[in-house]
């Protein structure tokens, strides 16, 4: 698995991108109906050209199984294709943001207890709380911070 910055985002790596955040958020966003996925997807292409730093994990077959955006030190979004789940991938990619690209701040649906879960246990800590999201729904959003505590471990591999 490798861990690359990408520059250059051809229609064709944001189709597939789009592809792995669909499978990641029909499988860890319960609380979205189908309508509001729908609606999202249609930003995603668009979120994906306009974050300033995008990072993607790219399997052993070259296609892109996870990615995360960046945007001076917040972690904006990160997405992992279900199959690769619990494998170690997430942390290599937190990893990667905070140690690489001074990320110290993410945002988390807080009914997502998994994502919250794994923020915590990678060392953030929620420090405000929104009733809304972004885009004005009524799905609660938690703002974390990381700790100053956090062992920064060995560093993950890059490409």
């Amino acid at each position: 698995m490798k861990i690359i910055t990408v520059k250059d985002r051809s229609k064709e790596l944001i189709e597939d991108l789009t592809t792995v955040w669909e499978k990641s958020v029909r499988a860890s966003h319960l609380f979205l109906k189908e309508a509001e996925i729908i609606e999202i997807k249609e930003f995603i292409p668009q979120a994906l050209q306009a974050v300033p730093t995008l990072v993607i994990a790219i399997n052993d077959k070259e296609m892109p199984v996870g990615f995360m955006g960046t945007s001076t030190g917040k972690l904006e979004m990160l997405f992992l294709a279900p199959e690769e789940w619990d494998n170690g991938l997430g942390r290599r990619l937190v990893q990667y943001c905070v140690n690489e690209l001074s990320v110290n701040e993410v945002t988390v649906n807080e009914e997502n207890p998994k994502a919250r879960g794994f923020y915590e246990k990678m060392g953030f800590t929620a420090y405000k709380h929104s009733d809304l999201d972004e885009q004005g729904k009524p799905h609660p959003i938690l703002y974390m911070k990381l700790n100053n505590s956090i062992n920064k471990r060995q560093k993950p591999e890059t490409g």
